[in-house]
Parts: C-alpha cells; structure tokens; sequence
C-alpha cells in the first residue's frame, strides 16, 4: 500500500514584482512550472507581504461572459466562479502533487486498482448538512454521465466501485489503473446532491466552499457572500464578491481604472501595455499553461481532410507576431500545446511549425489548390476577435479565404462538445497543464474517442489509452509515450496550436491572495482588500 499524507499549499511558491513604468525588464514567457506560481509586473507587492491581511470589503471581478449554469460541470471559459462556491477533494502544487482539500490523506492499492480516501468530517454544506462519503459518490457519478458533459468523464467512468467505511472514508475501486485520478480530483466539484439538478438551470448552486450564492442575474452577473460557517477557521477574509458581467474591453478597463471593479482575467492582450503603466493596477502571469490558443480543423470538410492541407495552415501563420501583437507578448508561440512544465514538453515539438507562406503555399499547390475559403468561427469577444483577425490575414496572404464567424461563448462551447463547430474556428484550449494523457482523454479537441475535429485514428487511440493507463510506468516509458502523441498530434494537424499561456490577471494594487488552481478556478480564501 501507498499512504500519502500531504500538507496544504501556501499559495502561489515564487512571484517577483517589476516597476513597469520604471523600465524594469518583464518577464513574459510562461508555462514555467506550477499551478499558483505567478510573474508580476506591478508597481505594488501582489503577494501582499508586509501587508496584514484586513476583514471585510466586496470584491468585484469584471468578467467578459456571464455564467453559464448549463456548463457547471465542465471547464470552461465561465468557470471562475468553482472554487468559490464548491470545493475539490484535492489541488496540486507547484509541482504536480497532490494536496488536501476536501480529502485529508488517501492510500493506493499496490495494483493501481483501488484509492482509499480520508475525507474531512467537519465540513457542512450552505444549506447545513454534513458532508461525508455519499457526496463524493454523488460527485464521481454524476460526471459519468453523459449529459454533464464533462471533459473528465472518461476518469470518472473508470470508477466502477465503491466501498464506504463510515461517513468518512470511502475506497474508489477502478476498472483499471488511471494516471490522472488527481486530475480529476483538482477538476470536480463537489455540489449538494439533493439540488444538482436545479444547479444546472442556475436556480441554487449549494457547495461548501467559501461563498454563498446570494443571487444571479442572468446577463449581469453573480453576486456572492461570505460563507460564516467555513470549515477553514477565519475565512475568507472577504464579505462579498460581485462577479459583474463587462462584454466591450473598453468598458472593462475602464471599470479596472476607475476602480469599480478590482480584478479580471480578461483584458485582451493588446490592452495590457497601457495597464501597466498604471500605479493603480498590477500585472499578473499565472505560468501554468492552463490555456491555449489554437486554430481547429473539422476533417470532414474537403480538402480539410487532407494532411497536406492542414500542414500548409500550420506553416502560413505567424505565431510569433501573434503573440506580440496582439497577446501583448504574454505567452509562448508554440506548435505543441504543452507548457514547459509539462513532461511532455520538447523545444523541436515547440517550434515543429514555424513561420513559412512560402512552404504553405507549395504545400496547397502540391495538394492541388490556390485559393481555397472557408468559414472562421471565434468568440464575439474583443481579445477573440483579435486572435481571429490575425490568423484571417495570415492565411489569406497564402491564398486561403477566411469568413469570420462570431459566435456567443455558450454557443461555441455547445457546438465544440457536439462536434458541430464549421471548417475552422479558434477558441483555447487547457488541460495539457496536467498530466499529458487527461489533454487526449478529456480536452474536446483531442479526445481520442471523440473530438470537435472528428479526426479518428487507431494508433492516436492506443497511444493514448497506454498513457493513460500505465501509472507506474517508468519516466523514460513514460517520455516515450509522450513523443509519440506528440508527433501524431503534429503529423495530423486537427487541432493546430499557436501560443501557450496561462492566465493574466489585472489587479488593484490594493487586492492581495488571489489564487487560481491548475483548471483556473478562482481561490479567494486568503484575498484582501487594502
């Protein structure tokens, strides 16, 4: 057997702070390494040190897209609001372990088959029940099913049984051994049974997590208050958080400056640089890699079902000048999607495609074409657009016609799980922050069962149930899997990545202790208000 006692983080492990006015070198490259670890350009300390954490106050977080209570179970864009209402059972590190949250400690069967967790027995949920073993029964079978639509299913369903002893402590018995089981752990959220189903219509939403739901208005927001009975002693230090929907980028930095709002993941990239000259206002990178951008292929779109084709895409943009341009330098141009972070990072995978019209276009002559048009589909968001506008000029300088599609992000969220998405379209993609298999088992667009690109393959399939399932195997096994998913993943072109990033955050410089974790959920236990 394998015990596992784990302490609790402490929050993000490394952050430095830069004067951007003053000329300070930033530092923009990310995906470094870890799930709280952040680089801040700023004029303030954004870790707080040397300032005492201070009660009370009503955080506002400017967000460009409502909730979406439809996607509750998954991750996606309107995700933010997770950790703030529910918990998980576990969150990583900096370095991919495990760590309690829900769950104080777990034990491995020596096969790989069996999870014994320990689970806290002093956590009780907004409505005041108890929360024991059933509701992690409840949590695990309720992503099985298929119509939560949640990228971890397939982790979930390879949990076949299980055995409670007592309220708290409950063995998970798996059908075969499975590498991202934390993953999943980090990813689900644990929700009152007994009102699930009005969870997913925006009626109630019942955690135990630091927040309770006060009300949401649909196209304005979510608003929030203090949970009094949370089971982390003194927390949150926060009384409220108002989730404020903001759609034009204008209107949302204005928020930022005049102080209306005090946090946001979403100021479009090319905005970023006239933020940091503001003393008012910091600067964040999270280096997860919790996020790409990239521009997917649907195959069964003739002559998108050429490889040909697909590469000559992949050679004719310009992730370079995307990055600079319009992602204000925040990120890593990357053909692969992995983060440096990831064991499944390699600098030739990296740069596997680079800059070439020239290569494009000989490329679509040799598959017998010059001009080819196809519809583009992007989010109608500010930064979305920009992305879509960048790749549009790209590809027509190699005779490739764009029609951009703008599309609300409930919208292309529905069509990227029901694999309805046109010829092409850009969106961002996560979950290659975690272990390399959960992209290939879980991520919509490389699901090896089923995929937004409708792309099959036998030896995709293989290679990625034998990484999924082969825990133990050793880093070299491990590495060797890797490459070979790699490489397919580049050879066939579905899914084409651009730049790599994690997210930025712009914060008053008055806010302190803001966390996300590995699928960017927002942690505002130790955050304050100065």
């Amino acid at each position: 057997m394998t015990e596992l006692y784990p302490s609790m983080p402490t929050g993000p492990s490394r952050r430095s702070t830069l004067r951007a006015a003053g000329g300070g070198t930033l530092l923009l490259g990310l995906g470094l390494a870890g799930c709280r670890s952040a680089v801040s350009e700023a004029s303030s300390d954004p870790s707080g040190a040397g300032a005492e954490p201070k009660r009370g106050g009503t955080l506002t977080v400017a967000v460009n897209a409502d909730f979406t209570p439809g996607l509750l179970y998954s991750q996606s864009q309107q995700s933010s609001q997770h950790r703030l209402i529910f918990n998980t059972l576990t969150r990583y590190d900096d370095q991919l372990r495990p760590k309690p949250e829900l769950a104080t400690s777990w034990t491995y069967a020596e096969d790989g088959r069996a999870l014994t967790l320990r689970l806290r027995d002093d956590v009780t949920f907004h409505n005041g029940r108890k929360f024991t073993a059933d509701d992690v029964v409840f949590a695990v079978k309720n992503l099985q099913k298929p119509v939560r639509a949640a990228q971890l299913r397939s982790t979930a369903a390879a949990v076949t049984g299980f055995e409670k002893r007592g309220d708290h402590e409950l063995v998970l018995k798996l059908a075969h051994p499975v590498n991202n089981l934390f993953d999943l752990f980090e990813f689900m959220i644990i929700t009152d049974p007994e009102s699930a189903e009005d969870a997913v219509t925006g009626r109630k939403l019942i955690g135990t997590g630091p927040f309770v739901l006060k009300k949401w208005s649909p196209g304005s927001g979510l608003s929030l208050r203090r949970n009094e009975n949370y089971w982390q002693p003194g927390r949150p230090y926060l009384d409220g958080v108002e989730l404020r929907v903001i759609p034009q980028a204008d209107a949302l930095i204005s928020s930022l400056r005049s102080g209306q709002s005090q946090l946001s993941f979403n100021v479009p990239g090319k905005n970023l640089g006239a933020i940091k000259s503001d003393e008012r206002l910091s600067v964040t990178d999270y280096d997860t890699g919790a996020g790409a951008v990239y521009l997917g292929v649907n195959t069964t779109v003739t002559p998108l079902d050429d490889k040909t084709v697909r590469h000559a895409l992949a050679w004719a943009v310009d992730r370079e000048r995307l990055l600079a341009q319009t992602l204000g330098g925040h990120g890593l141009a990357s053909a692969a999607p992995w983060p440096t972070s990831s064991p499944a990072f390699t600098e030739a995978h990296r740069t596997h495609y680079s800059h070439d019209p020239g290569k494009a276009r000989e490329l679509l002559r040799s598959a017998g074409h010059t001009k080819l048009a196809f519809p583009l589909l992007h989010l109608a968001l500010p930064g979305e657009t920009a992305i879509a506008e960048s790749l549009q000029y790209d590809l027509e300088q190699v005779g490739v016609h764009v029609t951009l599609q703008p599309t609300d992000p409930a919208t292309a969220q529905k069509k990227l799980i029901s694999q309805g998405m046109p010829a092409l379209w850009t969106l961002g993609h996560g979950f290659a922050q975690v272990q390399p298999s959960t992209l290939a088992v879980s991520a919509y667009p490389f699901n090896e069962a089923k995929n937004t690109s409708r792309y099959r393959s036998d030896e995709y399939t293989d290679v990625v149930r034998e990484a999924w399932t082969e825990p133990e195997s050793t880093a070299a096994a491990a590495n060797a899997l890797h490459e070979r998913i790699s490489r397919i993943l580049l050879d066939e072109a579905f899914i084409i990545d651009l730049v790599v990033r994690g997210q930025v955050q712009v914060s008053a410089a008055g806010l302190h202790g803001v966390t996300l974790n590995k699928f960017s959920y927002l942690n505002l236990d130790d955050a304050y208000l100065v």
